[in-house]
């Protein structure tokens, strides 16, 4: 099994920045995936940012939304899971899920075999 957690979120002015952090403990991987989804109230959960691992291979993607605003990073499988969230907009508030997953697609959640229990971020205009 796997347990994560996610921390780092809060309340932000429009354009301001925040770091959210996953910290996994448990089993580990060689390849895996492990990647941020977002779901504001009354929407759908939405695909915000990803690193793909393979052996000392690492891709990262992220979500047209986020793009050049957004960057996803972990050193290695005993770091955190981060996630630098600059020029924040109030359209980014949502609650914030950290995720792990070993095959599939990377940008679906339904993908994701482990999930945490989520970090409110909220920005104000």
């Amino acid at each position: 099994q796997v347990q994560l957690v996610e921390s780092g979120g809060g309340l932000v002015q429009a354009g301001g920045s925040l770091r959210l952090s996953c910290a996994a403990s448990g089993r580990t991987f060689s390849s895996y995936k492990m990647g941020w989804f977002r779901q504001a109230p009354g929407k759908e959960r939405e695909f915000v940012a990803a690193i793909r691992v393979i052996g000392w291979n690492y891709n990262r993607y992220y979500a047209d939304s986020v793009k050049g605003r957004f960057t996803i990073s972990r050193d290695n499988a005993e770091n955190p899971l981060y996630l630098q969230m600059n020029s924040l907009e109030p359209e980014d508030t949502a609650i914030y899920y950290c995720a792990l997953g070993v095959r599939g697609a990377t940008m679906t959640s339904d993908e994701y075999e482990y999930w945490g229990q989520g970090t409110q971020v909220t920005v104000s205009s």
